[in-house]
């Protein structure tokens, strides 16, 4: 499978990714599921085919594309960009919400 192109609406991060959804194709272990569509890629450090990265995803409130940097978004049973987050603070609990006041504060 050819590799498409990702770019993080946060921080520009472009990649090579193979493959997006729950799945990632060609795995080691054939029964891992992500806890959401990701886009991943083959690991680039490991020569086993069954390696591979989570590169990013979509925020579950936008819809942007986002990394997977702290920077950029959190995953908190779904995928939240720091801007969503930020705006919807209070729907976290305690110790999210100082993570993502610390890691505004860092940009």
């Amino acid at each position: 499978m050819d590799p498409k192109k990702f770019k993080c609406s946060s921080c520009g991060l472009t990649a090579d990714y193979n493959h997006f959804g729950q799945t990632p194709l060609k795995t080691a272990k054939k029964n891992i599921v992500l806890l959401e569509k990701a886009y991943t890629m083959r690991n680039p450090f490991k020569s086993n085919d069954g390696e591979f990265l989570v590169v990013g995803a979509h925020c579950s409130i936008c819809g942007d594309v986002v990394c997977v940097d702290p920077d950029c978004s959190l995953f908190y049973s779904k995928r939240f960009c720091l801007n969503c987050a930020s705006n919807n603070i209070n729907e976290f609990p305690l110790p999210i919400q100082k993570e993502i006041l610390h890691n505004c504060k860092s940009r």
